[in-house]
């Protein structure tokens, strides 16, 4: 029974690939594709229905809307995107939101 404790070297899964992560940069991606894939709820169904294609690039959100409406509405909004994209990441991961 003894060999099953913790000896002072070893650390919580979560930890471990938490700071393997970050050694090698996968950090901010990890926390891009969550923000990606959370989509539909920080912005709600119909934006969601509505974007047909959305990525990160270089702190760039692109975002291809297939209503001209739903992207000149959003295009007053890039701030609020542009928070909520941040909050949700819980880190700054886009400082700006382009349309396509």
């Amino acid at each position: 029974m003894s060999d099953l404790k913790r000896t002072s070297n070893e650390a919580p899964l979560k930890e471990v690939l938490d700071r393997w992560l970050k050694a090698y940069g996968y950090d901010g991606k990890m926390k891009e594709m969550d923000v990606l894939e959370a989509w539909p709820e920080m912005m709600g169904t119909a934006v969601a229905n509505r974007t047909s294609e959305i990525y990160i690039k270089n702190k760039k959100l692109f975002l291809k809307m297939d209503s001209s409406v739903m992207r000149e509405e959003l295009s007053y909004g890039k701030d609020v995107i542009i928070q909520r994209v941040n909050e949700k990441a819980g880190a700054e991961i886009i400082t700006d939101v382009w349309f396509g």
